[in-house]
């Protein structure tokens, strides 16, 4: 495995230190041995956890700048918060999720890796953003909601002039066409769409990048599962 992810992540343009990819290892190791107790992840093979799980956390690392603070938000078992703090051991990351087990599983991880200036929490995103919003210079996820839910929760805790970065899959034009509004209700405003073939998986992943250009007005995010049931659009 050690071999393949050194190869994989040149490919791509990731040069690994002999310390990330022990780390990346680590991880693995420790993933599929807690995945049980914690039910993170229906994927467990190497080649799967490698290009499904950490090479698609880290392909949108350049667009972080550098020593920022970072929220990942509903990060499950630490996708893409852990393997971006790996491969960008300069940023200072939130990993924010609302499940308790998966927030004990992450700052197992947190102390395995050696990981400095990570900072586990267990909160839903609308509760979390009280005292955190406009505090982070970038907001993360990989959470499947569509765009308009999303942007409501991740927007609200980025400054002004910081971005967000939405992990999607291929075909997201009517996705983002359907989020303009929210969006600048929040506001974002698109800046960018990003779009990566993974040949060895036959699969196209998108990064939505979107940056803040005006605070968020109070008001959001909204409580009570608004986001999901009652999206802006």
């Amino acid at each position: 495995m050690k071999e393949k992810l050194k190869s994989v992540f040149e490919k791509y343009g990731f040069k690994l230190s002999e310390e990330q990819i022990d780390q990346f290892l680590l991880y693995y190791d420790f993933l599929v041995k807690e995945n049980e107790k914690y039910n993170l992840t229906s994927i467990t093979d190497e080649e799967g956890v490698i290009f499904k799980h950490f090479l698609d956390s880290v392909l949108p690392a350049n667009e972080i700048p550098s020593n920022a603070k970072v929220i990942d938000v509903g990060t499950g078992a630490g996708f893409p918060g852990i393997p971006l703090k790996i491969v960008r051991p300069d940023i200072k990351i939130t990993l924010l999720d609302s499940l308790q087990k998966r927030v004990n599983f992450l700052e197992q991880v947190a102390v395995l890796l050696k990981l400095k200036d990570v900072t586990c929490v267990h909160a839903r995103a609308e509760d979390f953003c009280k005292n955190s919003r406009e505090k982070f210079d970038v907001s993360c996820s990989r959470a499947v909601a569509q765009i308009p839910t999303l942007s409501e929760y991740l927007v609200p805790f980025v400054k002004v002039g910081g971005k967000v970065i939405m992990y999607k899959s291929q075909k997201v034009e009517e996705e983002i066409e359907s989020g303009k509004v929210a969006i600048s209700v929040f506001g974002g405003k698109i800046k960018a769409v990003k779009n990566i073939d993974i040949k060895e998986i036959e699969a196209q992943r998108s990064f939505v990048i979107i940056d803040k250009i005006k605070s968020t007005p109070a008001k959001y995010p909204r409580g009570k599962n608004l986001p999901k049931t009652k999206p802006i659009i």
